[in-house]
Formats: C-alpha cells, structure tokens, sequence
C-alpha cells in the first residue's frame, strides 16, 4: 500500500534505531451516529497487517460515546469569568482562557483547586514554566476539546470530554476487529497515551516519539487515525 502524510508531515519517522511507517487514513466526519467499532472496521480492516498499531484520536471515540456537553449545559459564573481573563490562549484551541471552558474545570475539580492551580500558574509562568495550571486540575480538564469553531462550526456549541474507559475500548477493538489499537489525546504541543490494547509491548514513551510530530493534523485534515507500520527493513 502507498502511505500518505498529512501536509507538513513526513511518513517516516526514526525512533530510537527503528524507523516506522505512518499512514494518515481520511475518514468521513465522525458523529454521534457512528459505532467505533463499525468506523475502525470501515477504514482500517483492509489495509492492516498484523503488527501494526493503529492511533485514534480520542475525539472520535468520545463523539462515538456520546460524550457531548452541550454549551447551555454550563452555566458560566462570576469567577470562570474573572479567572479566564488571567488565563493563556493556546494556539491548539481554545483553553481556560474562554469562560466556559472555565467553568468547566470549576464543576469538575471545585473552585478551590482552580483558584490554586491559577495562582500556581501565574507565578510558575514568571520563571517560564508553562503547564502547571492544567497539571493540578488533572486531564479531565485539560482534555476537554470542543466550544470553539475556528475549524469545525460543528464544534461552537460542544465540549468533548475525554473518552469513557479508553483501555476497555482499545481491548475490545483488539477483540472484536484483531486490530492493535491505542487511543491518544494529541495536538502539536505534545502527546497523551490514553490508553492502548494489552497486546501492545511498546512503552508509552517509545508511542509517543512515533507520533510526537502530531501525524493526525490540527486543522481540517479529518484523518483521526493513524496506521503504524515498522519500516520492513527495520524487521
């Protein structure tokens, strides 16, 4: 099969002393409608070869779950507000800096946990450390995609919580379709395994150098998945 990288991307890319394959696979806009199982089967079954990994965005699979929040399900109050005004405005989406996703991480870990990861934040960006806002909340905050139309209109008025069990489905694709899966929470600041079938032998670390360039795309690409191959020669 001929592999294909998204624009600015390169198939190949050398980890460690191995160099992998990654094949961007297009798919067709993924709903609440869709299985993820009926979607994995669809675009992959035909083209995987036994070990291969594939990499699912963890978007698709939260969408396929019905983990949608519904923006006039939140309602923003006096201090998301006041604290969003404080907060950065990273280039992958939008963050904290938005009220709403504000008052997300409020519901989610309380006022006084994003009181102190916020004063935590500012005074650890003084000395130019980034990050420590989102370390303290944890990934169910930071993980949240969504509320933000500046690629997907579809988006505007949805947030996206992290996928329900992301072992449990990796298992089960590998069950059901024999595919070796992992689920990844990725953007072009960095990478999360979430979870990945039990077969997979390769540390997260090594995972997350196959794809650390963001093979997947942030923009219109619609490729939420990645198909791993280690390059034959490297056999």
């Amino acid at each position: 099969m001929e592999f294909i990288a998204n624009e600015g991307k390169n198939v190949e890319i050398q980890v460690g002393d191995k160099i992998y394959l990654r094949h961007a696979i297009k798919t067709d806009f993924i709903t609440t409608k869709d299985d993820y199982i009926d979607v994995i089967y669809k675009y992959v079954s035909n083209i995987y070869k036994a070990g291969d990994i594939i990499s699912i965005s963890e978007k698709i699979i939260s969408i396929c779950q019905n983990r949608i929040i519904r923006r006039d399900e939140i309602k923003i109050g006096f201090w998301a507000k006041v604290l969003s005004k404080f907060a950065s405005h990273p280039k992958t989406g939008v963050g904290v800096g938005e009220p709403i996703k504000m008052q997300y991480a409020i519901n989610m870990v309380g006022l006084g946990k994003v009181i102190f990861a916020s004063l935590v934040s500012f005074f650890t960006k003084l000395f130019g450390r980034k990050g420590a806002f989102y370390e303290i909340v944890g990934m169910e905050v930071s993980g949240l995609d969504g509320f933000y139309d500046h690629v997907w209109e579809e988006y505007r008025d949805i947030g996206i919580p992290l996928p329900y069990n992301p072992l449990g489905v990796c298992n089960e694709i590998k069950n059901k379709l024999g595919i070796s899966c992992m689920i990844v929470d990725s953007n072009d600041l960095g990478q999360v395994i979430l979870g990945k079938s039990n077969d997979i032998k390769l540390e997260d670390e090594t995972l997350k150098e196959i794809i650390r360039d963001n093979p997947a795309g942030q923009g219109k690409q619609k490729t939420p998945i990645i198909l791993i191959r280690l390059k034959e020669n490297e056999v």
